[in-house]
């Protein structure tokens, strides 16, 4: 009796510790952190892009994007071979550049971004494009990365394909179809800025300084630095308070405000062609989807017509009798009649994706890029800027070169 007594113990006590330890567990899973109940919504940082450690800790480059080479062949016969609209083309080379910027800022991993009218500009790590292809479907271009050094970081092509899913999806409403390019080319470059340490991405911002005052004044500076196999080398540093190296600084600050003032302008372009641009992207691809259809519809139509007229005239030219010769007959007629309305109704589709074509290009004939004369003043001196971004850039760094020689003095070594 004892014992049952006992095992009746053991297992009230076996149960009790069992439902201890379900109600511990629970509340462990709810509770963490002093007790804090993880309910509600999650802070704003938790849904932020964190870049990693590693890039967090390297010295952050600055990058110059000039805008995208349209990719335009010299023969401007081949544009509507090629469906391209040039005037479309060159406002994409605008678009792409800005585009590009976005994806880099959004990665953390670099200083300013800039987007400029060429390579001329300063800074340290160059991002040179070339369009491909851009369709509303496909679009492809080529990326040149290139150090202030000459040092090539990346070399190679980037392409999407849009799906026609894209559109369907309520919630693309207002996105462009091409981002997903863009993100993956940024990605590329972040990759390529994790092989280099950070003593050399320094060297590269101190090159970068001595290049700009090379432009300017190229043998008081050309000292410091040695050209090897097309590469530039930091060799020595000039005292960081020797008066010609802080007006180049000086002068580069300014520039640097130039260019970012420009950043404006293509932000401003590329919001202001945006509602134009997703329209004929869409129209675009909906267009090739139908002239793809129409042509292959026109090659069916005229192979089978082609077909049916031979099989009328093999029919024709059998011997086999008066009956058989009758039907034989009769069956080359109707082939030779259908053959040739199958024909002509192939013509009919070629001629629907010609149409297709032609409103695709009508659709990118009012995209241009335009840019206001400008009238800035800098230690006294007033300069009017006017004609293109590039052209207004040109007079810019011409009249930085003005100010410098204005206070130089050239007999002084460094």
């Amino acid at each position: 009796m004892n014992s049952i007594v006992k095992l009746n113990f053991a297992l009230k006590l076996f149960v009790c510790v069992f439902v201890f330890a379900l109600v511990f567990a629970g509340c462990a899973s709810t509770s963490g952190n002093n007790g804090a109940v993880k309910v509600g919504p999650k802070p704003s940082s938790a849904f932020e892009k964190q870049p990693d450690e590693a890039i967090l800790e390297l010295p952050k480059l600055d990058v110059i994007i000039p805008v995208f080479n349209p990719g335009l062949s010299e023969d401007e016969e081949n544009y509507e071979e090629e469906g391209i609209w040039p005037e479309l083309r060159r406002a994409e080379a605008n678009r792409f550049a800005y585009k590009l910027k976005q994806a880099l800022d959004e990665s953390g991993a670099f200083g300013a971004v800039r987007v400029t009218p060429d390579q001329t500009a300063s800074g340290d790590l160059y991002v040179l494009g070339t369009i491909d292809q851009s369709d509303g479907e496909d679009v492809a271009f080529h990326l040149n990365v290139v150090d202030i050094s000459g040092k090539q970081w990346l070399d190679r092509d980037f392409s999407h394909e849009v799906e026609a899913s894209f559109y369907k999806n309520t919630r693309n409403t207002g996105q462009d179809a091409y981002d997903p390019v863009f993100e993956k080319a940024a990605r590329k470059i972040v990759k390529a800025l994790r092989k280099h340490h950070a003593s050399e991405l320094d060297n590269l911002k101190y090159l970068a300084n001595l290049q700009f005052g090379a432009s300017f004044n190229e043998l008081a500076f050309s000292e410091y630095m040695q050209t090897d196999g097309g590469h530039v080398k930091l060799v020595s540093k000039p005292s960081d308070q020797d008066p010609l190296f802080q007006r180049v600084q000086a002068i580069r600050v300014q520039e640097q405000l130039f260019v970012d003032n420009l950043q404006n302008n293509y932000a401003l372009f590329s919001q202001n062609m945006t509602d134009s641009y997703l329209a004929w992207q869409k129209a675009s691809f909906i267009e090739k989807q139908l002239k793809s259809d129409a042509e292959t519809t026109g090659i069916l139509k005229i192979a089978g017509g082609v077909v049916l007229i031979a099989l009328a005239i093999a029919a024709a030219a059998f011997d086999g009798g008066t009956a058989l010769n009758i039907a034989l007959g009769t069956a080359a007629a109707v082939g030779g009649i259908g053959g040739a309305t199958m024909i002509a109704s192939g013509y009919q589709s070629t001629e629907e994706a010609k149409f297709h074509q032609d409103a695709l290009n009508e659709v990118g004939e009012s995209i241009n890029l335009e840019m206001s004369p400008q009238l800035i003043s800098l230690e006294n001196e007033t300069v009017k800027l006017t004609g293109n971004a590039q052209e207004q850039f040109a007079q810019w760094r011409e009249f930085l070169k003005r100010i410098y020689e204005q206070e130089s003095t050239p007999d002084t070594k460094l």
